[in-house]
């Protein structure tokens, strides 16, 4: 009886060390798209209320939660029954990316500025509104990004049991959660830290210095997750065909792989915007007749 239980144990103790090992695999080989991910979510968490970031950020953790609960069962599933149905899913949320990412940059570089009296207006709508659109753009965005880290997690597992395959990418996703979302809202936070150390040094010494700079950079950091956010979904969708399309993984070879990631989301994202407002357009016509 008892050499039953230690055989089991020695089991179990097996099972977590292979677990441990593919852990920090996946880990390491998600770690480009995790940094895609911090920029991306920390773009889409900043431009609230400082009363309203925490609670935002929070919404935003709970939907990436209940992405990856969604996520992980459905790829495990279509890995074993169905796995060419992981590259198509893989290709639709990168023409989501590609649009996304696009979508700003025209936004940027061709609408007008807003008019004084076009800015009172657009506060005029209710605050919530406004949070609630936002929240439900990042968990969409989360929800692609999640289905690739969740699948490259998978990718260095394939040849472990569809336990040890199970285990490794749920932790690897909830590592990815908690540690995306926690940096997050460190940075969000970052000027209320600032004048935290300000009061606590009664404005003296390198404490004060320390404070100040951190409330000087937000703006500037917030400016800067705004640009990298749009070129990571720009890259992070241009990799998607890259590495799902095979006539696009061979297209210009010569150029290094990063240069070919973005120009091949930037055309998907080129495309993308035009079909969309042309749907856009159409249905409107056809509302109005």
């Amino acid at each position: 009886m008892a050499s039953g239980i230690f055989a089991v144990l020695d089991d179990i103790a097996a099972l977590m060390d292979d677990i441990a090992v593919t852990s920090k695999v996946a880990t390491r080989k998600t770690a480009a798209i995790l940094g895609d991910d911090l920029a991306v979510n920390a773009e889409k968490a900043t431009g609230f209320l400082s009363s309203r970031e925490l609670p935002v950020i929070w919404a935003i953790t709970k939907g990436s939660f209940v992405n990856k609960l969604i996520i992980i069962p459905i790829v495990l599933v279509l890995n074993i029954f169905f796995p060419a149905a992981i590259r198509v899913v893989l290709v639709i949320g990168g023409c989501y990316l590609a649009y996304e990412g696009m979508e700003k940059i025209v936004e940027f570089l061709f609408h007008r500025k807003k008019e004084a009296h076009e800015v009172v207006e657009e506060k005029d709508k209710t605050d919530a509104t406004a949070e609630r659109t936002k929240i439900k753009s990042a968990i969409v965005t989360d929800f692609i990004l999640s289905i690739e880290i969740v699948i490259i997690a998978l990718s260095t597992v394939l040849d472990k049991s569809i336990t040890v395959q199970a285990v490794t990418v749920t932790v690897v996703a909830f590592l990815a959660t908690v540690g995306v979302y926690g940096i997050v809202a460190l940075i969000v936070r970052m000027d209320d830290a600032g004048y935290k150390l300000i009061r606590f040094s009664r404005d003296r010494g390198f404490l004060s210095w320390l404070g100040r700079i951190l409330v000087r950079s937000l703006p500037v950091v917030i400016r800067l997750l705004g640009i990298i956010g749009t070129i990571a979904l720009i890259l992070v969708s241009g990799g998607i065909f890259v590495h799902n399309i095979d006539a696009l993984h061979h297209l210009l070879p010569d150029l290094p792989f990063v240069v070919r990631e973005f120009v091949t989301g930037l055309a998907a994202g080129i495309v993308m915007v035009v079909l969309i407002t042309g749907i856009k357009k159409v249905v409107a016509f056809v509302k109005r007749g």
